[in-house]
This record gives structure tokens, C-alpha cells and sequence, in this order.
């Protein structure tokens, strides 16, 4: 059995407890053989899915509780795996999501790392930078990369940390990891996202959904 979570650049897998990032570039569905179940937030991707007859899409089977208008499925199922505390996907977008006692309380979304490197970019060639991840964030920076880099990292930090409120930080995606270092209270999860997959797949396979 594979579990698929298909973002818009990439796909990222379970296959017999191995954890693999494949670029979309490379993700071929013709290749995977036997049961996959996957959720799929890449469009132009999820017509050709539909036709894959080993494929079967999870989304219409997991429900979420939530008043928030037009949440992707992958932010809903990396919430619904925690009852208490601050879910972060931090992949080409970064969600940020409250969960108080299992009940979701809102969130909002920023731009991921890359997309706002491009937006210096696209001001002027000469702010045309790559991220520095090491820069001090404890001192004002003294050239424009790390002045780029400083001002990327500082308002991400302090947007996620304003809206913690002291909760636990449960960071996934792509620069999950990078991100959940600069907190405490961060805890690095590839699994977020899975978990509810894999109780969704029990779920099925016991026959309580009807396909």
C-alpha cells in the first residue's frame, strides 16, 4: 500500500514505511502498482489520478469540522491530527492553523520561503538574492542578502509565534524542519499529514465509508 500527498511542487509518499519526496516533475503514476491512496491539491494532476483504477482518492471520505470557507484537503488532514496547538505546513505556501480541544479555530496562509525570495526578485535584479539560512536573527544585518533573509525569517517567525500563544508547534512540509528550530516549543512532524490518511485507509478497508 502506497499513501500519496500530492502538493503543487511535490509529492510526497509512504511506501511500506519509507518516506520519499518525489518532484511532480518525476511523479509518475504509471509506475505504482497495487493499492494507492493518495489526496491531491495539484488540479492539472487530479483528472489524470481519477483514471488510474489502483488510485483511490481519500478527500470525499475525511470529514473536518471547521467554519473556514475553501480549506485545502492536505491542511485539513495535517489538522485533524492534532487536538491541541499551532499546525504549520510550510511547503509552497505556509499554512498556519489553530486546534483547540480537536476544534478548529482559523488560521491563515503566507507566502513559502521560495515565493518570497522570488518577490525580491521581481522588484529589482539587484535584490535578486538566495536565502542565507544561517543569518543572526539576534543583530541588524550589514548586506542585502542577509537584510533579505533577516526580514523573510523575522516576520514568519513572529506571525507563527504571535499566534501560538504558548501552544505546541507542530511544523510539517517541505522547510518544516528549517522553521520548527527557530522555536521551542516546535516540533518537526513528517507524519502530520499521514496519520490521518492512514486512519482514513483503516476506516475504509473496515467498511465504514461506501465508495
Amino acid at each position: 500500500m502506497i499513501l500519496c500527498d500530492i502538493g503543487n511542487t511535490n509529492a510526497h509518499l509512504l511506501r511500506d514505511g519509507e518516506f520519499v519526496i518525489e518532484s511532480l516533475e518525476k511523479f509518475l503514476a504509471a509506475k505504482f502498482n497495487g493499492e494507492v491512496y493518495y489526496i491531491c491539491v495539484n488540479d492539472s494532476l487530479r483528472a489524470t489520478l481519477k483514471m488510474r483504477k489502483n488510485f483511490t482518492d481519500l478527500e470525499s471520505f475525511i470529514k473536518f469540522d471547521t467554519s473556514y470557507k475553501g480549506m485545502g484537503i492536505d491542511r485539513i488532514c495535517a489538522c485533524k491530527s492534532i487536538r491541541e496547538g499551532i499546525v504549520v505546513d510550510a511547503g509552497s505556501a505556509i499554512t498556519v492553523d489553530v486546534m483547540s480541544d480537536g476544534k478548529h479555530q482559523g488560521g491563515f496562509i503566507l507566502p513559502g520561503l521560495r515565493a518570497y525570495k522570488e518577490v525580491y526578485g521581481s522588484i529589482s535584479p539587484r535584490l535578486d538574492f538566495d536565502m542565507n539560512r544561517e543569518v543572526l536573527l539576534s543583530s541588524l544585518p550589514k548586506n542585502t542578502q542577509d537584510a533579505i533573509s533577516f526580514a523573510i525569517l523575522k516576520s514568519l517567525i513572529l506571525m507563527i509565534h504571535n499566534s501560538s500563544e504558548g501552544k505546541s508547534i507542530y511544523f510539517t512540509g517541505g522547510d518544516g524542519e528549517y522553521l520548527s528550530s527557530f522555536f521551542e516549543n516546535g516540533i518537526f512532524d513528517k507524519m502530520v499529514v499521514f496519520k490521518t490518511l492512514l486512519s482514513t485507509v483503516e476506516e475504509l478497508k473496515k467498511g465504514k465509508f461506501k465508495c
